[in-house]
């Protein structure tokens, strides 16, 4: 099985500018970055979402990354919610 590769934020906006300007093919400027095209061709795409150019409404890098936090939250809320049901259920029965 292959190891994925992870790439730094900066890494793939570098390479997202660099196939831009290059006018290189997807599959050019990805072979001399070391990177498949499928990846180069994500990073551009959600490139252009993050900058503005977002005609089918996708979401942005950052919507993402708080609805990320925002499902973390809830799940620790509804941990909590529920140990303190318990806890008043275990409570009551000692009154």
């Amino acid at each position: 099985m292959k190891k994925r590769r992870r790439f730094t934020k900066e890494f793939k906006h570098e390479a997202v500018q660099y196939y831009r300007k290059s006018g290189l093919s997807c599959e050019m400027a990805s072979k001399e970055l070391g990177t498949s095209s499928t990846s180069l061709s994500r990073w551009t795409e959600q490139a252009d979402i993050d900058e503005g150019n977002n005609p089918k409404g996708e979401l942005t890098t950052m919507e993402r990354k708080e609805i990320r936090e925002l499902r973390r939250e809830n799940r620790r809320l509804k941990m909590e919610a529920e140990i303190l049901k318990k806890a008043a259920f275990f409570a009551g029965d000692q009154f």
